[in-house]
């Protein structure tokens, strides 16, 4: 064996004081149920309660985070077995996509994918070596063997790993039909819808038009104007919340907000409707609708998302060829303090209204977002995304944001997954980095033991639960 063995002390302090005062509140948090508030596992999977196909199915297919990492050390998608958009042929044999994941394990030592996968090999499936060439073919028939057990199922697993909430993520025309019939089951697993929009907001999209036709169907409204539109989104939103959704989300590059006056929306989505929209016309468009789905949470209670950003699909040939999500959407800088002016002064102070910004741009932290909301009752610090969900990642948010936001202006951890069997890992990685700050403050007299174990225990549990109404 290579010595995989996960240690109780992983990732704290290697000063003795600080190390077991954060062994100590970490215990304190550890079996605490999971919140995953935001997330993309598709519902599918729970609706269905079907075994998993193999372990190339579980671990890699979904997860842009492994297979990016492969990809820029030259293995093709194809070879990964990555669906295309055209149907064209991949590799199928997921004996060899695994063979060529295990050649290549070695490149994920010290990044959060690495530690993650080493808590789902050991506490998941037992698996305690290290994943290489020679052992690959081996831990691949153990995993198998155990996916073809009732202890394997979706649900199962679910349980097991102690999910109180799941969401998904799931467009504005989405029917929705998982979640009814995990409803519909009677199995006890809460996993609620969270509406996105993105799809039927971004009209420079060459299947913008495409989307639109299917929010019409969806909502039941011919969608010819502007005002249309709204009477859409409000008729979807309110579907959605019907089906147990607490909360909406938009990725957009920037979190500029504006209002416009009917007639310039109007216009713009006039222009839109037959394929005139320019860069101009997609930003202020981008800009209003921020502002009216703030408006639209003030009035039905949704929590707010934002996650700006994001350069989406960076890699244009990649794109093409195998779609969105791919792993090559890329941070680009960004600026709150006047961007979220006009969002902030109408709706920042008003009561029972959310919404939780995050950012990929860590330079913000302390300059802007942290000093916004450290002032307005509304907001509140989505926790580090994407990139920075890792342990210096962690680190670097909370000492950046903590001394003007506080820890009761952030929303504890979100793990913002596709991949389920990480879940837990990722819970018990944050639990870890929070035990760890909260540790080295106690050690420094900056907080005392009883404010570090009611903290501890809000920002595993009560935050998370609180800010989006769970």
């Amino acid at each position: 064996m290579n010595g995989s063995v996960l240690d109780k002390y992983r990732f704290f302090d290697t000063d003795e004081r600080i190390r077991q005062i954060a062994f100590d509140l970490y215990s304190s948090v550890k079996d605490l149920p999971i919140i995953s508030p935001h997330g993309h596992v598709d519902p599918a999977l729970l609706a269905g309660n079907e075994p998993f196909p193999d372990p190339t199915e579980l671990f890699i297919i979904p997860d842009h985070y492994i297979y990016r990492m492969l990809y820029s050390q030259g293995i093709k998608l194809e070879g990964l077995g990555i669906p295309t958009v055209d149907g064209t042929e991949v590799e199928k044999d997921h004996r060899k996509i695994w063979q060529i994941f295990g050649d290549n394990f070695y490149l994920f030592a010290g990044t959060p994918t690495g530690v993650w996968l080493r808590h789902e090999f050991v506490e998941v499936f037992g698996i305690e070596e290290k994943l290489n060439s020679k052992n690959a073919m081996d831990i691949y028939d153990r995993i198998q063997e155990k996916l073809k057990t009732k202890e394997f199922l979706p649900r199962t697993l679910f349980d097991k790993f102690n999910i109180e909430v799941l969401s998904t993520t799931d467009g504005a025309a989405d029917t929705l039909e998982h979640h009814k019939k995990i409803k519909e089951s009677g199995w006890k697993g809460r996993v609620v819808p969270c509406f996105r929009p993105d799809a039927v907001v971004n009209i420079l999209t060459k299947n913008w038009k495409n989307e639109i036709d299917r929010l019409s169907s969806a909502s039941k409204i011919e969608i010819n104007s502007y005002k249309d539109f709204i009477k859409a989104i409000e008729n979807r939103r309110e579907y959605f919340k019907a089906n147990g959704a607490v909360s909406t989300d938009q990725g957009t590059i920037s979190p500029y907000t504006h209002k416009l006056s009917y007639g310039e929306a109007d216009a713009i989505f006039s222009r839109a409707l037959k394929g005139l929209a320019s860069e101009s016309d997609w930003m202020l468009f981008t800009a209003n609708m921020l502002m009216e789905m703030a408006r639209m949470s003030t009035e039905d209670g949704l929590v707010m998302q934002l996650h700006p950003g994001s350069l989406r699909n960076h890699n244009q040939k990649l794109y093409e060829r195998f779609g969105l999500d791919k792993g090559a959407d890329i941070p680009v800088q960004t600026e709150y303090t006047k961007n979220l002016y006009e969002l902030l002064n109408k709706y920042g102070s008003y009561p029972g209204f959310t919404v939780i910004v995050f950012t990929l741009d860590e330079s913000t932290y302390s300059r802007e977002l942290a000093t916004l909301a450290g002032h307005y009752p509304a907001m509140r610090l989505g926790p580090p995304w994407w990139f920075h969900d890792s342990i210096q990642g962690m680190t670097r948010f909370r000492q950046s944001v903590t001394e003007t936001a506080g820890f009761y202006n952030t929303v504890g951890f979100n793990d913002d997954t596709r991949a389920f069997l990480s879940i837990p890992a990722r819970h018990d990685l944050a639990r870890r980095m929070d035990s760890n700050f909260l540790a080295g403050l106690v050690a420094r007299h900056i907080i005392d033991m009883d404010e570090a174990r009611q903290l501890s225990r809000a920002l595993a549990y009560e935050l998370v639960k609180k800010a989006y109404k769970l």
